[in-house]
């Protein structure tokens, strides 16, 4: 099974914004990048998208699943502040699908964090740029392999 773990695409500065964060939409960058996320996957073997429910997670990804004539499943594992835990349980949980998990920085970081004290991945390549994809290909629920999908759309 493959794992496509994202981080949400450019919403802007969090500073700026007036309402609670969580309805934080994605930026006309961010639209684009959610555009080209999509059509960057289009050969992939998805069965399933989840996202955490903030609206910039939900929004990077409703171009794929619409693509996919999929639902986008809203998901408190991969909330703001949610741990690299959730998505390691999310992996069990979904083992055996092609699965898409959108989610913010800090979710991601704990990922790679994981990841690096497990050999995986090396520190000088963990990168979580908005808008790029980490695929891991799972194995009996474990993470046997990680490769960093940088997006490249930046204006």
């Amino acid at each position: 099974m493959t794992a496509y773990l994202m981080r949400h695409a450019n919403a802007g500065d969090r500073a700026e914004w007036k309402g609670p964060d969580r309805l934080r939409p994605l930026t006309a960058l961010g639209q684009r990048q959610a555009e080209e996320l999509a059509e960057s996957m289009s050969a992939e073997p998805i069965d399933t998208v989840l996202s955490s429910p903030y609206v910039r997670c939900v929004q990077t990804v409703e171009p794929l699943a619409n693509q996919r004539k999929l639902r986008v499943e809203p998901s408190s594992d991969l909330e703001e502040g949610a741990g690299s835990e959730h998505v390691i349980r999310l992996l069990e949980q979904f083992k055996g699908r092609n699965i898409v998990l959108c989610t913010h920085g800090d979710v991601v970081q704990e990922v790679l964090d994981r990841l690096i004290a497990e050999g995986l991945v090396s520190r000088a390549r963990a990168s979580l740029e908005m808008a790029s994809t980490w695929v891991l290909e799972e194995r009996d629920g474990r993470i046997v392999s990680a490769k960093y999908r940088p997006l490249t759309t930046d204006r």
